[in-house]
């Protein structure tokens, strides 16, 4: 009894007396960090205007507010690239810079990641990993990342089947047992160990208190006002608290792995759901050759005039996986960049069934060793020519790509209210109706009321339509990224203020296709979007049959409309071959109509 009371006066103490104090301290940091931000606010009237039709001092006062944001620490890095995907909101100049913040975080001591673990498990660590690095592989803003191996025994006990591989599957972290009934099987061990950072919670809880405070202080400028950015910090201040608990992390990859289970193109690390905490989340590792070094390698091709290997198809599996994603799940991930994105090579032949068979009664078993095909090529990251030797000889022994997202923290999954909005407003894109999509984005925004002239908004999204149906017809591809970025701006200018999740979609789609466009410049996300549009139209028209709904929005041959619309533009362009592809595949069929 006296335990608990002074349990409940220490808790007392802490949350009415320190708690408070340690805020007023961050605040008063935070004060003395900003303060200069906003006396220097009048130098964004000088000079010449540059980039974005932006003034040269609005330029350098964007280029120190980034600087003090940075300095600010974790959270106010997190809120800096929170704020450089909101380009609805904030100025294109300014969402760049706070793009390419980066956190300067001290990684926390091992013996803080040696009691976690001890926690999660209730057992020693040597009797956890066979092996475990000290020093992390990485350091970020809210946690760090160790490798390790994992004793056969405690994958067996839990996700063995998780973790499973086919026998001629070849790795280096894998090892051969005995499962529960006594049968031969190869387990991949190896394993990432993401450990939160200790008193991450009440740093970020803090920092939330100051930003909430100060956003209410900022509505009271009627410029400002429409922001509504009291609302804005609690969206991200629920962001945060989410990358707080590292169980949801571990629940977003078993819900890709169910979606993506049968593909081989596309792969999520797989989580260990039973040791997962909200301070600890252990997962395969996945060694994998970074996205970053196929875009330079790109760079290298084009200006060499050299022959393009694996680009065209890593942009059409990404792409393909982003569409699925949007379109069939309505689960994306939301942090799309290509430091979440990861290239395997697998060989196809080691998976077909009938060479498989076949290959075993000659007695020459085929084996997919893709880890020796990544190894290959991180050997010689550094010398591109080299790079693209060894990339040729993969594609002329029969290797294929396969894209490795991680880090899936942070998720999209739009409600169903402004999941029938983006199917509205994608399907009207589509059709070139581009005063309906302005009448649809300003009817179903945040605050109808608070639009400036709502009609000429109407009125600029149809030229700009028009402008990208005309180009369309001209250069045969349309660049998405473009005409977001151009929405983006109209967005801005006439106050229309879209939900969060929303704009997280579009930047992701925009953040998508610029990568693609970098592996293959004749990427079109419309091309690519009008077969899983069409198979999402069956499905969603099968299910609608069934309940016999009335209502033909919600039936989904509009999108088979959609895509022959766009396909009537396209069909002038195509080739004798590309008609033959099409009619193989059915997408001009008058009946689907």
């Amino acid at each position: 009894m006296l335990i608990r009371l002074c349990k409940r006066i220490l808790q007392f103490l802490d949350d009415y007396l320190l708690e408070p104090i340690l805020t007023l301290r961050r605040l008063t940091h935070i004060l003395l960090l900003f303060l200069p931000v906003a006396i220097t606010v009048p130098i964004v009237f000088f000079g010449q205007k540059e980039d974005e039709d932006e003034k040269a001092g609005t330029l350098w006062w964007y280029d120190f507010l980034a600087t003090q944001m940075e300095r600010a620490g974790p959270t106010f890095i997190k809120l800096a690239q929170w704020v450089a995907s909101r380009t609805d909101l904030f100025p294109l100049a300014l969402c760049t810079r706070l793009s390419k913040l980066h956190s300067h975080v001290d990684p926390h001591p091992f013996s803080y990641t040696q009691k976690v673990i001890e926690e999660a498990f209730g057992r020693p660590l040597d009797q956890v990993f066979t092996e475990l690095n000290p020093e992390p592989l990485g350091v970020g803003a809210i946690a760090q990342v160790y490798k390790a191996r994992i004793r056969p025994e405690i994958l067996l006990g839990h996700d063995a089947a998780q973790f499973s591989l086919q026998d001629n599957t070849i790795t280096t972290d894998s090892v051969q047992t005995l499962d529960s009934q006594g049968k031969p099987i190869m387990l991949h061990t190896a394993v990432a160990i993401k450990v939160l950072h200790p008193k991450a919670r009440q740093i970020v809880q803090r920092d939330l208190i100051i930003m909430e405070c100060v956003a209410k202080l900022l509505t009271l400028i009627p410029t400002i006002h429409w922001l509504s950015l009291p609302d804005e910090v609690r969206v991200f201040g629920e962001m945060m608290k989410e990358q707080l608990d590292l169980r949801g992390e571990g629940n977003n990859l078993k819900r890709f792995n169910e979606y993506f289970a049968g593909s081989r193109d596309v792969k999520f690390p797989k989580s260990l759901a039973a040791f997962t905490t909200k301070d600890m989340l252990l997962e395969e590792y996945v060694k994998g050759i970074p996205l970053d070094l196929f875009l330079n390698q790109t760079s290298y091709t084009r200006k060499n005039d050299l022959e393009f290997v694996f680009d065209h198809k890593i942009a059409d599996i990404g792409l393909n996986a982003f569409l699925h994603m949007l379109i069939f799940y309505n689960f994306v991930h939301a942090d799309l960049h290509p430091g979440n994105i990861m290239v395997e090579f697998y060989k196809p032949s080691a998976h077909h069934r009938l060479r498989v068979a076949w290959s075993k009664l000659l007695g020459r078993e085929l084996k997919d060793d893709g880890e020796s095909a990544v190894n290959r090529i991180l050997a010689v990251k550094h010398d591109p020519e080299a790079v693209q030797k060894e990339l040729e000889s993969l594609q002329r022994e029969g290797y294929s790509p396969r894209l490795v997202f991680i880090d899936t923290g942070l998720v999209n999954e739009l409600n169903d209210v402004n999941r029938r909005n983006f199917l509205d407003l994608f399907q009207a894109v589509a059709q070139f109706d581009g005063y309906r999509v302005g009448e649809l984005m300003v009817e179903r925004c945040r605050s109808p009321e608070a639009v400036i002239q709502p009609d000429v908004f109407a009125l600029r999204m149809q030229n700009l339509i028009l402008g990208l149906k005309q180009n369309t017809f001209h250069l045969g591809t349309v660049k998405i990224g473009n005409l977001l970025h151009e929405t983006m701006n109209m967005v801005r200018s006439h106050h229309v203020k879209m939900e969060g999740d929303f704009i997280n979609v579009v930047v992701s789609i925009m953040l998508l296709e610029g990568i693609g466009r970098q592996l293959n410049p004749d990427l079109d996300l419309f091309k690519n979007a009008l077969p899983v549009l069409r198979d999402y139209s069956i499905k969603e028209g099968g299910k609608a049959a069934l309940t016999e709904m009335k209502d033909p929005q919600l039936r989904g041959g509009h999108w088979i409309k959609s895509g022959y619309n766009y396909g009537n533009i396209q069909f002038t362009r195509l080739s004798v071959l590309d008609i033959n592809t099409f009619a193989y595949s059915d997408i001009l069929s008058p009946n689907t109509v």
